[in-house]
């Protein structure tokens, strides 16, 4: 942040601003590179803050202590508030603030809330209840691959439960972590702890892993499929800040007599959203759930999730339907930007649903030393979406005509926005489907017990 904003307050590291367009100048590669450097660190900063700083914030919490628990069990919901107050001054104040001020102050004041927050987080540290580092995870999932792939080219072949390794301290082998049981499910990576020597047993976790090794390696690969299952409405939410966006500069955007929402805050009715919607569920609609299904969270997570995806479906149809109104209309700049209010209003809803419930999702079903990694697997589906709707733009850019005669021109109110919403609508029916199959079937870490079903969504 402090690199971008001297990037914007110092005229050798930006172009000059244009007169007219034939006066733009390109930015030079020193500038250009200078720029790059400075957007690298904040996806490096982001990269490290946003796994962690739900895990940590849950990890507050004792589940010994019953208060506290019941505390933990609504932590995601406030978690996702307190990121939307954050977006909503940022797309009101902080934009208000650029167009008034310049690019430079735009910068300055995030960058000196940044500084803010670390003297906050600093000054807490030692109130905190912190988590011994368990070493990398990532190290022991390609050891369990490893130690399988060597065994099974070996003819082993795994019989019985008890020919597994595991420790006989009561701590697994894994610093700090407990130790898991022993899963049906993937058998093919139990010959990464098979015994076949029992004199021979090492500590070289490249040969022989524990059991407990092996379970925390089963139980990220279960929830690869739910995560992909969802990925779908990361597409979807990627339009918020792109085509929505583009409709709404041709629309009018007038408040009251002399306002013009600037055409970076009209995301603000997804965040105006979440923060009446995220309360309401927490203190009325979740205790009405919990009172007929007996669930701690009222629904559970997969069940949350599912119901984040099934609206996504009418959020993409509701914009469709907009679009075609907006681009029928004879004078679409005078067609109010409060028309895009129904399909932020829906998709900021999905989110509300689908993103809390993927939080308590992956931090229930990581291991003691996954937990991170988890999140930061969820994570990642956003800048995948955003990649995915890039490329479904081109794709349906070559196949209905190109940028002149295609669905999605240069000009919007000559493209068929309408038709690529629905596009988006039909494949999040399809994902929905594919999602409730896949979490019908899904398998919780703790196996084929109980808790396993409590997850699963019904029909």
């Amino acid at each position: 942040m402090v690199l971008l904003t001297i990037s914007a307050s110092i005229d050798n590291l930006h172009p000059l601003p244009c007169t007219s367009k034939q006066s733009c100048k390109p930015a030079s590669l020193g500038q250009t590179a200078f720029l790059g450097c400075a957007l690298g660190l904040i996806a490096l900063g982001t990269g490290g803050i946003k796994p962690c700083v739900s895990s940590f914030g849950a990890d507050q919490f004792d589940e010994g202590d019953q208060n506290e628990v019941i505390k933990k069990y609504a932590f995601f919901n406030w978690f996702f508030f307190a990121i939307n107050i954050g977006a909503l001054f940022g797309i009101t104040l902080l934009v208000q603030i650029q167009v008034e001020k310049g690019w430079g102050w735009g910068f300055g004041v995030p960058t000196a809330t940044m500084f803010c927050s670390i003297i906050i987080l600093v000054a807490g540290m030692r109130y905190y209840r912190h988590q011994k580092p368990m070493g990398s995870a990532f190290t022991r999932f390609l050891q369990v691959v490893v130690a399988s792939l060597m065994n099974h080219y070996r003819g082993v072949v795994v019989d019985r439960e008890d020919d597994l390794y595991e420790v006989s301290t009561k701590e697994s082998d894994i610093l700090g972590a407990g130790k898991l049981h022993h899963t049906a499910q993937y058998r093919f990576f139990d010959k990464a702890a098979v015994i076949t020597d029992a004199e021979a047993i090492t500590k070289n976790r490249w040969r022989l892993c524990t059991v407990t090794q092996v379970e925390e390696f089963k139980s990220f690969l279960r929830v690869l499929p739910v995560w992909a299952s969802t990925i779908a409405l990361a597409v979807s939410f990627s339009q918020l800040s792109t085509f929505f966006i583009s409709q709404g500069l041709t629309m009018d955007r007038k408040l009251g007599p002399s306002y013009l929402i600037p055409a970076s805050s009209i995301p603000v009715f997804s965040s105006i959203n979440a923060l009446i919607l995220v309360p309401i569920y927490e203190k009325w609609i979740v205790p009405i759930l919990r009172r007929y299904t007996g669930h701690r969270r009222g629904i559970t997570s997969l069940q949350r999730m599912g119901v984040g995806l099934f609206v996504s479906i009418f959020a993409m149809a509701s914009a469709a339907l907009v679009e075609k109104k907006r681009r029928n209309h004879p004078k679409p700049s005078t067609m109010s930007v409060f028309w895009l209010l129904p399909q932020y209003f829906l998709m900021g809803s999905a989110e509300v649903f689908t993103y809390v419930g993927q939080l308590e999702f992956f931090y229930d079903e990581a291991t003691d030393g996954t937990r991170s990694i988890s999140s930061a697997v969820f994570l990642s589906e956003f800048g995948l979406g955003s990649w995915l709707s890039s490329a479904l733009v081109e794709i349906v850019e070559a196949t209905t005509g190109g940028e002149e005669k295609g669905w999605l021109r240069n000009d919007i109110n000559k493209s068929r926005l309408d038709y690529f919403y629905w596009l988006l609508a039909g494949i999040n029916v399809v994902n929905f489907f594919i999602y409730l199959w896949i979490a019908r079937r899904y398998k919780g870490k703790g196996g084929l017990n109980k808790s396993v079903r409590d997850e699963a969504v019904r029909g």
